[in-house]
């Protein structure tokens, strides 16, 4: 089977684009990019505030100009892109099924990167209940309603959530016309750091922090939402809409559809040390790993890993078993989550990136061979990065394992 390209890369956003570029570079061959939207840039085109772009084109841009410039940045490296098209299977191997308004085709490469990005939790996956009415989207749905439509769907929302996106979520409302009633939190604090946490209070939207949602009431569109505050005491909030921020999941189906499946811990694919998962063909990278960074994070990542795959083409893979790299609650997860022995050479991760699933403190350590090599002690907020070095020689080991202990 000959190969359509030397490498098809999934999803045109920060990472995908930048990989792409980072390959041409590289002189890597056919680099071939599909995307399923109509434009590349991916959720960047309809965030209607900036910085975008200030590490990677030295420049400030709002979203859609950012998503613009990925664009041209990627045509004129000779990526050759394919919008309008989607992956309906990947197989493995470097095969995959695409579908565009053309019809259906198998494409094939020497390697494949797939970068699908990550997506905000619905309201079904958060298990909220009471009636179903209209008038209930994620950050997401909103800021393409406005961006691509000129659509505001509410007028008087209540945010849920209180990650650096819920304040995106915010700033989209104050600009276009509806007033944020309130800003609801299940957790004791906000989850976006300082002093971005203190926005909504500057705006003048209530923040509640340690709620629960009881329902969501509506018959034709939202009329209400109630919660339980901190103190017990049950709420609600007369409104006519609710934003669901945050809480975003990597958009795997591709690996789920697959024999590579998801490391249970991300909900993303599990990748070693060069961005390659379990499929010594395939790779991955961007907010597709672990929900979710900067556009700028994801950038950085696609270059990183599109510079250890442009270092494997030149030679056949040479598929080694991984060790599998483990931890202790309250650690979320941890990434990469393996680690080869015969890695590129130069690799993409340099540190291990890991998250908390609550605020906790204590004293994290990591152990290679059963020797403690790195330990720390302070406090671990949730959905906030902590990255640990790997230390070299950790892709030789037999068992890499970080724990947690608290005080007493």
């Amino acid at each position: 089977m000959s190969a359509t390209a030397d490498v098809i890369i999934v999803g045109g956003g920060p990472a995908g684009v930048a990989a792409a570029m980072e390959l041409r570079r590289r002189g890597a061959g056919k680099v071939v990019l599909l995307e399923r939207e109509p434009e590349l840039g991916g959720a960047t085109r309809h965030c209607s505030h900036s910085p975008f772009g200030m590490r990677e084109f030295g420049r400030v841009y709002f979203g859609a100009a950012y998503g613009r410039r990925l664009a041209r940045e990627a045509a004129d490296a000779g990526v050759d892109i394919r919008t309008g098209h989607s992956v309906a299977r990947f197989h493995g191997g470097g095969r995959l099924e695409v579908a565009s308004a053309h019809g259906v085709e198998t494409l094939t490469a020497r390697r494949v990167m797939i970068a699908t990005g990550a997506r905000e939790r619905p309201r079904s996956d958060r298990l909220i209940s009471g009636d179903r009415p209209i008038g209930i989207v994620t950050t997401g749905t909103l800021q393409s309603y406005v961006a691509f439509h000129g659509l505001m769907p509410f007028r008087r929302p209540v945010i849920v959530g209180s990650e650096l996106v819920s304040l995106s979520a915010i700033l989209t409302c104050l600009t276009h016309g509806a007033r944020p009633l309130a800003l609801l939190e299940s957790e004791p604090h906000m989850l976006a750091p300082a002093p971005f946490a203190w926005f909504p209070r500057m705006a003048g939207v209530p923040v509640h922090l340690g709620t629960r949602i009881l329902d969501i009431r509506g018959t034709g569109r939202v009329e209400a939402i109630r919660f339980r505050r901190q103190d017990g005491v049950e709420e609600t909030i007369p409104c006519d809409g609710v934003l669901l921020t945050g809480r975003f999941t990597p958009e795997a189906a591709l690996f789920r559809q697959s024999e590579i499946g998801v490391d249970s811990a991300s909900a993303g694919p599990a990748i070693d040390q060069d961005g390659r998962t379990l499929d010594p063909l395939c790779f991955a990278s961007g907010n597709l790993l672990r929900a979710v960074e900067t556009g700028g994070w994801a950038y950085r990542e696609g270059r990183a890993v599109a510079r250890a795959l442009a270092l494997d083409l030149a030679h056949e893979p040479v598929p080694s078993a991984p060790t599998a790299v483990t931890f202790e609650a309250p650690v979320k997860l941890v990434v990469p989550s393996l680690l080869r022995r015969q890695g590129s050479g130069e690799p993409a991760f340099r540190d291990f990136q890991l998250r908390f699933t609550h605020r906790v403190h204590g004293r994290l350590s990591l152990e290679i061979d059963g020797r403690e090599v790195w330990a720390q002690t302070r406090t671990f907020f949730p959905e906030r990065r902590v990255l640990v070095p790997i230390p070299e020689g950790a892709s030789a080991a037999g068992s890499v394992r970080f724990r947690f202990r608290e005080p007493g």
